[in-house]
């Protein structure tokens, strides 16, 4: 209660996006485009930037685990939380849907909002996508957050919610990265709706039509329109590019050259994806700006994507799973972890060469090696080798010439190599 007190109680958010734009100025920014969502979306590299992390987000295997003995674990199959994650969150949506569903909204909006359906016992049955637009985050008197959802006048408490959240001045709401960025997203439109106005109304004969000084000037308003109506219908526009103009009654043309806005709009195009790139911090080669790549540094570039991009997003997604779907019993002895190890691996030579090492030193086992190849495991594959040089200094080299010690070092050659050729 002191706490309370302390920090205040009542309204942190309410439940519609005038208090953001409040907080974070209106999403109308100096280029004059109105910056939202959807018409962010629209946006090529803000679209391939976004679906990025969500696609790959999506197709991550993420399992509930078991902690047993000494550092062991196992997959938690009997837990009633491992089917709803791993084969039917909702009555509608698969997996993949869901989690790809999730982090859309997080990388649109700062948050991802559930409803989450639970048994009579706590566990969880199911959890059902909500639309972050509609969800209202409340701080209540206990200092936890309250939700309401659209017009339902009950706030709902933390246990009916699932809330992952980006960055956050309030710690209770996640900022929006269109919001945010609402000037670098609006360049970016804004120089698209320029371009395709310039095409759509532009004149393939770029310049103006002069008639003589002596000539009487052309006073009738009409008459003008008609000319000028004329000459945009039959030379305007993409499909009559390159048609050849007759002029007559003395009348000239006069090219004019480009505007700075029309020589650099390819610039400003290519700067603006950059910006939305280092938004998301998305390698450029991820969004397909294979400029300044090849093909000896995509392999550092996805793992850079990996470690910097991709996994702060996962880490979010697992410890805000772990706190509103697993039951706080479970949590001493129960995880919940998506495997990224596959997105981390290197070619096939050098993930052999690394299991080879890690194998003769005795640090890796044969199923520990199949494991990290997504193979099944065999049988007498958990044995662990030593090599026999790595002894007590005091107990002398081993004797090379005793049958014994040469079988051992030819089994544990047998094993390497049928290692390597599976």
């Amino acid at each position: 209660m002191f706490f309370a007190n302390l920090l205040g109680s009542g309204n942190l958010t309410d439940s519609g996006s005038d208090f953001w734009r409040r907080f974070l100025g209106s999403s109308r920014n100096s280029t004059g485009i109105t910056v939202t969502p959807d018409s962010a979306l629209a946006l090529p590299v803000l679209q391939n930037c976004v679906s990025l992390l969500a696609e790959s987000i999506g197709q991550l295997p993420l399992e509930v685990f078991q902690r047993y003995g000494e550092g062991q674990r196992k997959p938690a199959i009997n837990h009633p939380l491992y089917d709803v994650l791993r084969y039917q969150p909702n009555g509608f949506q698969t997996p993949y849907e869901l989690r790809e569903a999730e982090q859309l909204a997080l990388g649109m909006h700062g948050n991802s909002f559930g409803l989450v359906e639970r048994r009579g016992d706590g566990n969880v049955t199911a959890i059902w996508p909500l639309d972050p637009e509609r969800v209202g985050v409340f701080r209540g008197s206990d200092l936890l957050p309250y939700y309401q959802v659209g017009a339902h006048p009950e706030r709902l408490p933390m246990r009916q919610i699932h809330h992952v959240r980006w960055h956050s001045r309030n710690y209770y709401r996640g900022l929006s990265p269109i919001e945010l960025h609402a000037d670098a997203i609006g360049l970016a439109e804004a120089v698209r709706q320029y371009t395709g106005k310039s095409f759509a109304n532009g004149v393939a004969i770029s310049g103006v039509i002069e008639r003589p000084r002596e000539a009487p000037p052309i006073k009738d308003q009409t008459s003008i329109n008609s000319i000028t109506d004329q000459w945009a219908q039959k030379y305007g526009g993409m499909d009559n590019a390159k048609k050849v103009a007759l002029l007559q009654e003395g009348m000239t043309f006069k090219p004019m050259s480009m505007s700075n806005v029309d020589a650099e709009v390819l610039g400003i195009l290519k700067v603006s994806g950059t910006d939305v790139a280092r938004i998301y911090k998305i390698p450029l080669p991820m969004v397909n700006d294979l400029e300044k790549s090849n093909y000896n540094t995509l392999e550092q570039l996805l793992i850079h994507y990996v470690v910097f991009a991709l996994l702060p997003w996962v880490k979010r997604h697992e410890q805000a799973k772990m706190r509103d779907l697993l039951l706080p019993q479970d949590r001493r002895d129960h995880f919940i972890e998506f495997n990224i190890s596959g997105l981390l691996r290197g070619d096939q030579k050098s993930r052999y060469e690394a299991y080879a090492i890690g194998r003769q030193w005795g640090w890796l086992s044969v199923n520990d090696i199949r494991r990290l190849e997504n193979l099944p495991p065999i049988q007498a594959g958990d044995i662990y080798l030593q090599p026999l040089n790595m002894i007590d200094s005091t107990k002398g080299m081993p004797d090379l010439n005793n049958p014994g010690v040469r079988a051992q070092l030819e089994m544990q050659q047998r094993q390497i190599e049928r290692m390597l050729a599976q």
